[in-house]
């Protein structure tokens, strides 16, 4: 069994060690999504938190892991009678981003329920978790249907499996650690709102830490035996130190002026509900609780709201979660008491802790991992481009708008998600088949339909319907997929005034947003002056879609053939790393072509590839003024979509609420 690194001996890191280690002492803080880039000990302290952990006591035999103090009297294995347990290590278990359905909530065995009446009920990660830890590694790029799995037990305690008429329920109480690298995209808003804290994490810049960390490291993996002996005392000192903590908790008291400092705090963030107010309100009793003390003070207070709110105050999409520090002084300030200072918290105070020996990786962590990427050519004077004329600097985008829903047409395999119809595990019922593997969504109707003719020579005699494993029948689902979609986009000079820019610029950050909201990849294909380029190749982070788009010059002539070629090569090149995904096009031009011989015959050539090939296309016809040439739209022919104007493109525009985008889909049914 491999040893894991000590949670004691990681190096820095105190935001991370803190949350992790208040969790420990109060579960009810509601557990701890640490946002931060590779490489920076995410998964490293998680898992060293288990070690850790009290025991529990448990019901000797139970899947379910009941208290013999208080078990549960709907368990599947029960009921229990009163009596002594046994003790067990916490458990933590990990739920790999691609895990099914069933391995999640657990599986019934269908021929047994329909042939027999049986409840044979095999448990899934969930009822493993119970009181314990659900550990989720990359968890931004968990399945929807998955994450609304965890949202129901999140919010009931409970986890329940439904298969035709037949139901187990089980308890489902866990402490949830997520980690992410939000370069690959956000969590559902949801979801977010589920982790109690979060925390962001940067590999430090500090050379004599960065040597530690190396140090540290190769010296557990050269021997992680005696690295973690060599840790065992500090292991056991913040072991002892949760346990004194828990029996300090109940104890500890949150007055009045706390509480008033927490309800201030969060109006003043203007975060939704009342789920901040609570959690702050845990995280500061167990803050006191870690610190020794029975009073919650201003800086528990503190603490917990830059621990408890930074993903729950409202923010734009893109922007990287975090606290305006000053605002959340002066808020404690004005509705702060004398009552509530402490001149000298001391060094076991919140912010110390985990158990670290060494000063050297003690000091306090960046917040804000979200690099922003460079605006490069964006700044400064204008500069000539090839073409001979001159650069404008980058322009700001107009307000976001809400957008009409543009899809792929035909019915895809793709991942899962909310733009285009797809063939799904979930969704609504069109069918049935014979299942492909281990049988997922029964269909009853077509199950017992099947087996019906052959009762007689089966033998029937009694109520049962005898069911063979070539009877059942799985159902088959249609429900959303998620898509690449790619915007190409003219920057050239004639999209160059500045408030036409805005404008595309506007519509293409509304377009970003859908985007994100419907769980796609998204890619970025830029065209001016004698080329094109990949701005950012295709990617679940459409933060990083959005800021390269923010920086974005514009100028010179328009080489549109180039653009259009370009993204070809990207989803020529994207089809081979993900065939299932089916590609949206995004053209966002006024349809002008220049540069070179005959630039309007080689755009049309270029625009043909896709329509040779099936790829949904939609172009984006930004040509405004009196005299209108159409060109826009001869180009949506050419690449067999549709053509929509910028006020077309509002969702409250009169043209109509959906439009599916023309053209037929290489892979549509």
């Amino acid at each position: 069994m491999t040893t894991p690194f000590p949670f004691t001996a990681v190096v820095g890191q105190d935001d991370l060690r803190l949350a992790l280690l208040l969790n420990a002492v109060s579960p009810a803080v509601g557990g701890v999504l640490v946002r931060g880039e590779k490489g920076t000990a995410k998964s490293t302290a998680v898992r060293a938190l288990s070690a850790l952990l009290p025991e529990v006591d448990v019901v000797p035999g139970c899947r379910f892991s009941c208290d013999p103090g208080a078990p549960d009297p709907a368990c599947p294995d029960g009921p229990h009678e009163p009596g002594a347990g046994a003790e067990r290590p916490a458990r933590m278990v990990e739920l790999p981003v691609g895990a099914s359905e069933d391995r999640l909530v657990g599986a019934l065995d269908i021929e047994r329920a329909l042939a027999e009446g049986v409840k044979a009920f095999e448990p899934g990660l969930l009822a493993d978790a119970h009181r314990g830890i659900l550990y989720v590694d990359e968890v931004n790029l968990l399945h929807d249907h998955l994450v609304d799995l965890l949202l129901d037990a999140a919010a009931m305690g409970a986890s329940y499996v439904e298969r035709e008429g037949v139901s187990v329920r089980h308890a489902a109480r866990f402490l949830l650690v997520g980690t992410m690298n939000p370069e690959e995209g956000e969590l559902r808003p949801q979801l977010l709102d589920r982790f109690g804290l979060t925390v962001e994490v940067a590999a430090s810049r500090e050379p004599d830490q960065r040597v530690e960390v190396v140090r540290r490291r190769l010296a557990h993996d050269d021997d992680p035996a005696a690295f973690a002996a060599r840790w065992a005392d500090e292991e056991a000192a913040v072991r002892q130190r949760i346990v004194a903590a828990r029996e300090l908790l109940p104890q500890v008291r949150l007055g009045d002026g706390a509480l008033r400092q927490i309800a201030a705090t969060c109006a003043a963030f203007e975060v939704d509900g009342m789920r901040a107010d609570i959690v702050m309100a845990r995280t500061a009793t167990a803050l006191a609780a870690w610190a020794g003390r029975t009073d919650v003070l201003a800086e528990d207070v503190r603490q917990a709201a830059l621990l408890a709110l930074p993903h729950r105050r409202r923010r734009n999409p893109f922007d990287a979660p975090g606290l305006d520090e000053d605002k959340l002084d002066e808020t404690l300030q004005e509705f702060g008491g004398s009552e509530d200072e402490d001149p000298d918290p001391g060094p076991d105070g919140p912010g110390g802790g985990g158990g670290q020996p060494s000063p050297d990786d003690g000091g306090p962590q960046d917040g804000d991992t979200a690099a922003r990427p460079d605006a490069g050519d964006s700044g400064g004077e204008p500069q000539p481009s090839g073409a001979g004329a001159g650069e404008q600097s980058a322009v700001r985008a107009s307000e976001p708008f809400r957008t009409k829903v543009l899809s792929v047409p035909g019915l895809g395999e793709g991942a899962a998600g909310r733009r285009s119809r797809a063939r799904t595990e979930h969704g609504r019922t069109i069918g049935a088949r014979r299942p492909r593997g281990a049988l997922t969504k029964l269909h009853l109707a077509a199950t017992v339909q099947a087996a019906a003719p052959h009762q007689r020579a089966r033998g029937r005699s009694g109520p049962g319907l005898v069911v063979r494993r070539d009877d059942l029948r799985q159902a088959a689902r249609e429900g959303r997929e998620g898509n690449l979609v790619l915007f190409v986009v003219d920057a050239s000079g004639s999209m160059a005034a500045r408030q036409r820019m805005s404008a595309v610029k506007g519509a293409v950050l509304s377009l970003l947003l859908d985007a994100y909201q419907r769980r796609d990849k998204v890619g970025l294909v830029t065209f001016r002056g004698r080329e094109a380029r990949v701005a950012l190749p295709p990617t679940s982070s459409v933060d990083a879609a959005a800021a390269r788009l923010e920086s974005l010059p514009t100028g010179g002539r328009t080489p549109l053939a180039a653009g259009l070629l370009k993204a070809h090569e990207v989803l020529r090149i994207e089809r081979l790393r993900d065939p299932a995904r089916r590609a949206l096009v995004v053209v966002v031009t006024d349809g002008r072509a220049t540069g070179g011989p005959e630039p309007v015959a080689l755009a049309g050539r270029a625009a043909r590839l896709f329509a040779a090939e099936g790829t949904a296309s939609v172009v984006v016809d930004c040509e405004s003024g009196p005299v209108r040439l159409g060109l826009a739209g001869q180009l949506a022919g050419e690449l067999g979509g549709t053509a929509v104007t910028l006020d077309e493109l509002r969702a409250d525009s009169i043209a109509g609420l959906v439009r599916d985008v023309q053209g037929t889909s290489r892979r549509a049914a």
